[in-house]
């Protein structure tokens, strides 16, 4: 079994279980630090499990197939030894740079024709070769490719992007089961579900892919600019259509706040890159709201970043230290609010589990969803 749900909040559309991978159990609701060219920045991965503590880590498709290349992927035993990380791995399939890079790809029926960011080169992502790219990665969990659509984006579009993602399914799926993994571990992968903020296209796509005898499921094309009740609306749709007993991963959520309303929407997995991205320009995320450290209030302020942080990182740096060190643009200053930012993360979702199990999350979100949102 690759999934066992272990509880389910009677109040909120919640739910707490364990995905099962050959390189380890992940306890749900998780969030996986963004690790897109086999590094999360600035953090080691002995930091990663030490203070962190994250269980899994995502990886990028696109990026690791320009750098460092399948031949050297390949060569090392996949990227789990490549990189020294023995913890499951997920990786994305290129189809956010569909979204992302518009002015250097082309799509078309066959797949997406991009041109490199590093040199110019043009190469074709097919759902079949994205599935051979994900095998000489060797991650636990891969994904299908899509096409994510942008935000607003008009029906006709919409609709003809998200037949376009089911065709392109339908053959990443045929093509995944008709090859093999190269390093001797298990690995699934997960359809997408798309339709931007149109609840029937939402529906249909929703539908479809559940017919996938996949492990699993993932919600993209959120988070790209739309309302945030949007978000929610067509999070909480699908997740009403999706099989009980497969995980649901929602893709490039979010804040805090985000994460805590789309687990109580029935979400089991989450990635982003705001902890990192936002930690290393100075913004942090605390038990009691939002820091800009940049801000001249913190300068002499010697209390600790979060006195209840789980991490020593966020217990034994200060403010006033830490804003010194952003605003010297000094390396471990950006470490420092990196590894505060993620471990608060997987507290968070580590305790939102927790409620869950108990019976207390519906409550406990309340109280936290107002805090955290607060600027300081």
């Amino acid at each position: 079994m690759f999934f066992l749900l272990e509880g389910e909040d009677k109040v909120t559309k919640a739910r707490a279980g364990v995905v099962r991978t050959d390189h380890g159990e992940v306890e749900t609701p998780i969030f996986m630090p963004v690790g897109t060219a086999g590094s999360v920045k600035g953090v080691s991965q002995q930091l990663l499990e030490t203070e962190v503590k994250a269980q899994i880590i995502l990886g990028n498709t696109y990026h690791l197939y320009l750098r460092p290349g399948r031949e050297v992927l390949e060569k090392a035993g996949g990227l789990h030894r490549f990189m020294g990380w023995d913890r499951p791995i997920l990786t994305d399939s290129g189809g956010y740079q569909v979204f992302s890079l518009t002015d250097t790809r082309k799509i078309t029926e066959e797949g997406t024709m991009f041109s490199s960011h590093i040199d110019g080169s043009k190469h074709l992502f097919t759902p079949e070769s994205v599935v051979e790219i994900q095998r000489v990665i060797g991650s636990d969990i891969m994904m299908a490719l899509d096409e994510c659509t942008p935000y607003p984006c008009d029906y006709t579009y919409a609709r003809r992007s998200m037949e376009l993602t089911h065709r392109w399914l339908e053959r990443g799926w045929e093509h995944f089961q008709a090859t093999e993994p190269k390093y001797g571990h298990r690995q699934v992968f997960f359809p997408i579900v798309q339709g931007s903020v149109y609840p029937d296209l939402r529906e249909i796509s929703a539908r479809t892919i559940r017919e996938v005898p996949a492990e699993g499921y993932a919600i993209g094309g959120l988070s790209v600019g739309e309302p945030v009740e949007e978000m929610y609306r067509m999070t909480e749709l699908v997740c009403d259509l999706l099989p009980r007993e497969k995980p649901r991963y929602l893709m490039g959520v979010g804040t805090p706040v985000n994460i805590l309303e789309s687990i109580a929407r029935g979400v089991d997995m989450f990635d982003c890159v705001m902890p990192t991205r936002n930690g290393r320009n100075g913004m942090l995320f605390t038990h009691e709201g939002i820091i800009n450290i940049k801000n001249r209030k913190w300068a002499d302020d010697l209390s600790p970043l979060d006195p209840q942080g789980p991490s020593l990182y966020s217990t034994y740096y200060t403010k006033a230290y830490l804003r010194h060190l952003i605003i010297s643009k000094e390396i471990l200053g950006a470490q420092i609010a990196t590894i505060h930012n993620l471990s608060f993360y997987l507290w968070l979702v580590k305790e939102a589990r927790l409620k869950i199990l108990s019976g207390e999350f519906a409550a406990w979100k309340e109280e936290m969803t107002e805090k955290l949102g607060k600027r300081l």
